[in-house]
This record gives C-alpha cells, structure tokens and sequence, in this order.
C-alpha cells in the first residue's frame, strides 16, 4: 500500500497552491471561498501545517472538487487499474482516521473510497463537499451512525446508506471498535 502521510503535505501543498494559482486567485480568495482562514491557507502551502479532513473537504469544495478529485490531482496518478498495494490512504491528524482511495479517475464518474474510523471518533462534513456529487455509504466492519441535517441513521455491517440533499453530515464511531466502510461516489 502506498502512504501518503508522510508525504501528503508536500504533494498536497503543491495541488492548492496549483489549484488556487491556475483559477487566479489569492490566498484571500480561497479562504473567502473555502469558509478556511487565510492563515491556514497560508500554513498548508508552506507545508507548515497538515490538513484535515474538514479542511481539504472545504478547500476541495472551493476548487468544485471532491476530496478524492484532490486527493488524485495531488498524486497525480490516472491508470485504469489500481492494484491494492497502489491505493493512496491519508490519516487525518485530528481524528486518526485513515483513508484510502480504492478508484478514482478524472475521466470517470465513480469514486471508490475505504475508510477506517477509529473508536470513539466522529467527523463533520460540511454541506458544501456534496453539492456536485451523489455518495452511499457501505458498512463494511462495525458501526456508523450517520447524522444528516435532522436525521440520524445507525448502520451495521452490511448496511447501505443513500445521502439526501447535501447538508451537513456527521459520521460518529460511538463504539470501542473501530468501523471500515466504503463511500461511493458519483459525479452529478
């Protein structure tokens, strides 16, 4: 398996400032933008500072990306097949999740995506990184529970879940085990 955690904040870095420079935009604009302070704007792309899920999922949104869109134009990688030991994953540094990009291609639709939430950990996602795309979670080892907006669902292994109307989620491991589950994405 390729890690990019020790690596990710260099390639990561260079894909915003890439991203901010080819739209012309100042660091300003992009925090305007993103809802990420200019000063973190200004950390990652010193490589100063590591990114968090929110925060790439903010900057991602920005650029009309997903986070896996990002993620794949950071490393720069568009083979049709993705053997395992090739599949890119990034620990989250405030919650210790690891994520793994299973598929993803410029050219196509579908974005597959492994992730591994520790126990006891939740992230929040913000509305604005499922504007452009359709996603369904998959359980694959664990629980989940998944807090769209007013609703909250709780997941086991097996169990399937579609996303509504983008709003802001939350995906919480309440228990002492961790959870696995695939996220499906599709391009609007």
């Amino acid at each position: 398996m390729t890690t990019i955690v020790d690596e990710a904040g260099a390639r990561i870095a260079r894909r915003v400032r890439l991203e901010r420079d080819a739209r012309g935009w100042s660091q300003a604009d992009l925090a305007a933008r993103s809802g990420v302070s200019k000063a973190t704007v200004s950390k990652i792309e010193r490589e100063e500072m590591s990114p968090t899920a929110v925060t790439l999922v903010r900057l991602a949104g920005a650029f009309d990306l997903t986070l896996a869109g990002l993620l794949l134009r950071a490393e720069d990688d568009g083979g049709r097949l993705v053997r395992a030991t090739d599949q890119p994953s990034w620990r989250d540094p405030d919650t210790g999740y690891v994520r793994t990009q299973v598929f993803a291609r410029p050219d196509h639709p579908v974005e597959i995506v492994r992730v591994e939430l520790p126990a006891r950990r939740h992230v929040t996602l913000p509305a604005s990184s499922y504007a452009n795309i359709r996603q369904v979670i998959w359980v694959q080892d664990g629980e989940l529970t998944v807090t769209e907006g007013d609703g909250s669902s709780r997941l086991h292994a097996g169990d399937c879940l579609a996303f509504g109307a983008p709003s802001d989620v939350t995906l919480a491991n309440d228990t002492a085990r961790p959870c696995t589950y695939l996220v499906l994405l599709a391009r609007r």
